[in-house]
């Protein structure tokens, strides 16, 4: 069995002063997760998320509803 690695990935548009999360997109094929974590704290607490649920929060992102305020 072969352990994948988070790769850990920050938006080209999080120069915004320090305020942004990390995610790892690479293990939502493989894990069905998607790790997320603040951008400051790489060896802080880390949120799984399953992918199904980091689609539907990047979907309301996007669209601009208030539940993702």
């Amino acid at each position: 069995m072969t352990t994948e690695s988070p790769r850990w990935f920050k938006s080209s548009y999080s120069d915004n002063g320090g305020n942004c999360v990390e995610v790892a997109a690479n293990l939502a094929a493989s894990r069905g997760v998607v790790p997320v974590r603040d951008s400051k704290a790489a060896d802080g607490p880390v949120l799984n998320l399953t992918a199904i649920a980091f689609a539907s929060f990047v979907t309301s992102i996007k669209a601009g509803t208030p539940e993702a305020r």
